[in-house]
């Protein structure tokens, strides 16, 4: 899988070329799909309507046969489709191809003109915030940096002890205090034995704990994206009781130590921390609607792209598989909208989408219901 960072979006923004492509498509990792190899399909149907809109321009067969060269390569390639996510991005210039092979799954799309159509790529940024995962086992701890589509271990051996016995000196398994399960499956787990001898064990884990989040705090006290504990039941309170992160999730994932949970922990963190994330969206909505009708807001595209160009817009709502095409005057700060897409003009919406996004703004791809202003297919919230 191939994730694309801010900065190649970025570096692909900033392409300008006569004849730029931009292909988008649903993909599949298995099943009758990759048999019958219908994203193969897919994307030799793309070919033939890229060629008919090359067909319109200035362009001889020769020309247009380098230029697609790449895409019909591709179809052919067995071992590139039997490895691929959950959607495919494709930008063709000449000398320069690129594909992302992304967990995201896109509309099927595609896009010749003088840039690269980049809009579709947001939700990969916008909305998916980073968190922190710690799988915590009294053998094995490990931290995590994750986004809703990627992952990446942080390296924290040096900051904590490697395990319990390093921190309470000395082998506990030899102190005969054992835990049984009681719940197959879902990590719950109990002290048997004498009562004090609970209690010791207890402590001990307490200490060990305590001793994790004081190397944890060394790395990420400063942070304040949220953390989520992935654990045996049982030891979910004890952590919670020496905890001294604030942005702790109160919930937690249970997590069964006898299976390799890494692969699954992305989607299972995402599903806990997705109403915490999409509030931000939900408060910015609130923003938009509490300010509209005022200087702080604006649903008329010939005053949102000079505002995006000027950086001022916080937030942007763009409705979902819909466009403007027009041209932006810089100079005189106006904006032409045209009723279709000409040789001669460009999309306004992936403009600003796409200036707002490097700005640092945020940028949400909605369905019309969701717009805080359905009657626009672009809302604008300003930071001043």
């Amino acid at each position: 899988m191939t994730f694309i960072t801010k900065k190649e979006i970025q570096d692909l923004e900033s392409i300008r070329n006569v004849h730029c492509i931009s292909i988008y498509m649903p993909t599949h990792q298995k099943g009758e799909e990759v048999l019958q190899q219908e994203d193969a399909k897919m994307l030799k149907n793309h070919l033939k309507e890229v060629k008919n809109k090359l067909e319109q321009e200035p362009l001889g067969k020769r020309e247009i046969a380098e230029l697609i060269a790449p895409i019909q390569e591709l179809i052919h390639d067995g071992e590139f489709w039997r490895h691929q996510s959950n959607g495919l991005a494709l930008f063709i210039t000449n000398g320069i191809v690129k594909k992302y092979t992304l967990p995201i799954s896109f509309e099927p799309f595609n896009h010749v003109a003088n840039s690269l159509y980049l809009t579709p790529l947001l939700p990969m940024f916008t909305g998916d915030d980073s968190f922190f995962l710690l799988w915590l086992q009294l053998e094995k701890v490990k931290l995590y940096k994750k986004t809703r589509y990627n992952s990446a271990e942080i390296h924290i051996e040096d900051k904590i002890p490697s395990r319990m016995e390093e921190r309470v000196g000395y082998d506990y398994e030899q102190k005969g205090l054992q835990f049984r399960s009681q719940q197959e499956g879902h990590g719950a787990a109990a002290f048997h034995g004498h009562g004090e001898a609970d209690r010791d064990r207890k402590n001990e884990i307490e200490r060990y704990f305590s001793a994790l989040d004081r190397g944890l705090m060394t790395l990420i006290k400063n942070e304040n994206k949220p953390l989520i504990i992935a654990c045996q039941d049982f030891l979910f309170p004890i952590y919670q009781k020496v905890n001294t992160y604030k942005y702790l999730l109160a919930d937690h994932i249970t997590l069964d130590p006898n299976e390799g949970h890494e692969s699954k922990l992305r989607e299972l963190a995402w599903k806990k921390l997705s109403p915490v994330f999409d509030k931000e969206r939900l408060d910015k909505i609130d923003n938009f609607k509490k300010f509209d009708g005022t200087p702080r807001t604006s649903s008329d595209i010939e005053h949102i792209v000079p505002s995006a160009m000027q950086g001022i817009i916080d937030t942007l709502f763009i409705q979902k598989n819909e466009d403007i095409w027009g041209i932006y005057e810089p100079k005189q700060g106006t904006v032409r909208v045209d009723n279709e897409m000409l040789p001669s003009n460009v999309s306004l919406l992936n403009k600003v989408a796409m200036k707002t996004f490097l700005d640092g703004g945020k940028v949400y791809l909605l369905e019309k219901e969701d717009m805080p202003n359905p009657f626009s297919k672009i809302n604008a919230l300003y930071r001043y």
